[in-house]
């Protein structure tokens, strides 16, 4: 078809339309629609593929690697733990501890992801539910709990026992997290001596048990959620001033911390006495070197009380060298300051401090344990989080993780805070 008119086009059977001229303005306006275009999208929309979009991945890769740690330390002090309760009757395979770990991290990493997935209300709602309920549980035990190497502090009858003070840990910091936002809402509201009301009667609970290192831990988490919730001078002051006077207590009172310490300042010289638990860990932590004396290699170990739970750190320090230590340490520091990281650009005060609150309790608790072993502490009988063997501790340590994980979870394709500055530095 032909016109007549001089701009007419002629269309010919097969030919190709005439090239369009680039639009430089139109380029630059849809380049960032190209751009968010060409960013992977998931490709179902399943509750499972928005948690792996939403979640935070490294995050959860370095958990992941505190747990393999775990698992190569629990096979390293398994034949210690076995070969100290085997009898004439019954004796134990050396890797018994071990095959009983991989029990317990199959029980854990699925109420981790269980509860990860949940909305940050229904998370909180989970929390405060479960803080209530193991509340009553840690009231209980005293009067029918079980008793193991002098200490009351688990339920339950023969294989099946738990510790709630470790379940009542993530669950209690997400509560006070809870009660201390609402000064966000009304500044009124009296929530700093209610939270301190509450941590005053899980300390006597736990004190009851003895329990002096879980009672460190929860009282330290609510002195450092009043800091990051931003009270007062004169609210800190008098709250360290009362720590201190409650530290003076137990040591005038409390028998058992009194020994530990006093073992601690005035380490025993009696060769007949021989050394005591913090003076064993550290011999043998420091047996390996730098490099250690390799898997299987360690005979100091075999010297250790708890090597399997409370001085695993020193079996990984003789048998994997100090490096390991180091490096272990390392991966608990990145944690924390990746959850931080996360923290930047949020603005809901509840978040901030459940998360600050829940990576303090897990940060407390590795720095107790690594002081206890290398001799800066004394001795407290607690976990090394995710590499201790524990069932109590592995799942509850799971669930405190889940929670970690529901807080921070954020759409990926939101836009975020332009005062955030990231790793490229845009």
């Amino acid at each position: 078809m032909t016109g007549d008119g001089e701009n007419d086009i002629t269309l010919i059977d097969g030919g190709a339309p005439p090239p369009v001229k680039p639009d430089p303005l139109l380029d630059m306006a849809l380049s960032p629609l190209r751009a968010r275009a060409r960013k992977p999208m998931p490709r179902e929309r399943t509750a499972l593929a928005i948690w792996f979009w939403e979640i935070d991945r490294v995050l959860l890769g370095l958990i992941v690697v505190l747990i393999a740690i775990g698992l190569v330390a629990v096979a390293a002090a398994s034949p210690v733990a076995a070969a100290k309760l085997s009898s004439t009757d019954q004796t134990l395979t050396p890797l018994y501890y071990f095959y009983r770990q991989l029990m317990w991290i199959a029980l854990g990493i699925p109420v981790m992801i269980v509860v990860s997935m949940l909305p940050r209300v229904q998370a909180r709602r989970l929390a405060v539910a479960l803080a209530i309920l193991f509340s009553l549980l840690l009231v209980l035990v005293p009067m029918i709990g079980t008793s193991v190497n002098g200490a009351t502090r688990w339920l339950g009858v023969g294989w099946f026992r738990f510790q709630p003070s470790e379940f009542l840990k993530p669950a209690f910091v997400v509560s006070i997290a809870w009660l201390l936002s609402l000064r966000a809402r009304d500044a009124s509201l009296p929530v700093i001596p209610l939270t301190a009301m509450l941590t005053g009667i899980v300390a006597l609970l736990l004190m009851r048990q003895p329990d002096f290192g879980q009672t460190v831990i929860f009282c330290a988490c609510w002195a450092g959620l009043l800091l990051v919730g931003g009270a007062s001078i004169r609210v800190l002051s008098a709250v360290f001033v009362a720590v201190l006077g409650l530290f003076v207590l137990m040591y005038l009172f409390y028998e058992n911390g009194r020994d530990r310490i006093d073992a601690f300042l005035f380490p025993v010289r009696d060769v007949a006495e021989g050394p005591d638990q913090v003076q064993l860990a550290l011999s043998t932590i420091t047996h390996g070197g730098l490099t250690g004396v390799g898997p299987g290699g360690g005979t100091a170990k075999f010297n250790l009380p708890e090597a399997h739970t409370d001085y695993i750190f020193s079996v990984i320090g003789e048998e994997f060298g100090l490096i390991a230590c180091v490096a272990i340490a390392m991966v608990y520091l990145a944690i924390v300051v990746r959850v931080l990281l996360r923290l930047l650009d949020e603005d809901d005060p509840f978040v901030i401090l459940a998360t600050s609150g829940l990576v303090m309790a897990m940060g407390f608790q590795a720095i107790i344990n690594i002081g206890v072993n290398i001799h800066i502490f004394p001795s407290k009988g607690m976990t090394l989080p995710f590499i201790s063997y524990g069932g109590s501790s592995m799942i509850a340590l799971c669930g405190g993780v889940g929670l970690l994980l529901a807080f921070t979870r954020r759409n990926p394709y939101m836009a975020r805070s332009p005062y955030v500055v990231t790793w490229s530095g845009r």
